[in-house]
């Protein structure tokens, strides 16, 4: 799999791309090490530098997060991504027999990771703390990709297909707001804490 090439097509000719995606064999490890490993770093690796060397801008004016707490994000984060990938995908397999569609993980687990790609790309803009809601509309954009993918990977009938591609929905928003408290409880929660006894 040639990363540039699937990330460009998935971006400017999706349906197409979801097409060639369908086709493609993977193993949940091939997914991981070949594609989501390397793509899922992407928001990580730019808020860190992010956070240490443009600062964040409040306001009231800006602050650099300091080297360690940026580099703690950045791997939390980035772990939590990963975990997020799987989580996810596992969801939509379980519910897939709701919606008229076949269990098979390696499927589920291709359609999350590949949905992603927009959100992560999008994450270059953390760089630029000020610029990282450009990055959140990439987001969007993920959704767009997540429900052409639905119907091509999992074979859903497009009577079934919104009311699948909302419950997913559900458990991606939930599932990143426990892995966004997680996150800022293991950045922040020791500094507020302290910050509340003083």
């Amino acid at each position: 799999m040639n990363i540039v090439n699937r990330v460009k097509s998935l971006l400017l000719n999706p349906k197409n791309e979801w097409d060639v995606i369908k086709n493609e064999s993977y193993t949940i490890q091939e997914l991981f090490t070949k594609y989501v490993i390397i793509v899922a770093a992407i928001p990580a690796v730019a808020g860190f530098i992010g956070f240490f060397v443009f600062g964040m801008s409040t306001g009231f004016g800006s602050f650099r997060m300091p080297i360690g707490e940026s580099l703690k994000w950045a791997v939390l984060t980035y772990i939590m991504t990963l975990a997020s990938v799987f989580v996810i995908g596992y969801v939509v397999d379980i519910l897939a027999p709701h919606f008229g569609s076949t269990k098979k993980l390696e499927d589920s687990i291709k359609l999350i990771a590949f949905a992603n790609t927009a959100a992560w790309v999008g994450g270059i803009f953390n760089i630029f703390p000020s610029l990282s809601f450009i990055g959140t509309l990439a987001g969007i954009y993920s959704l767009v990709l997540l429900y052409l993918g639905l119907a091509k990977i999992k074979n859903v009938a497009q009577e079934k297909l919104a009311g699948y591609f909302i419950a997913i929905i559900i458990v991606a928003i939930v599932a990143y707001l426990v892995v966004g408290a997680i996150v800022s409880t293991a950045i922040f929660g020791g500094n507020m804490i302290s910050s509340f006894n003083q």
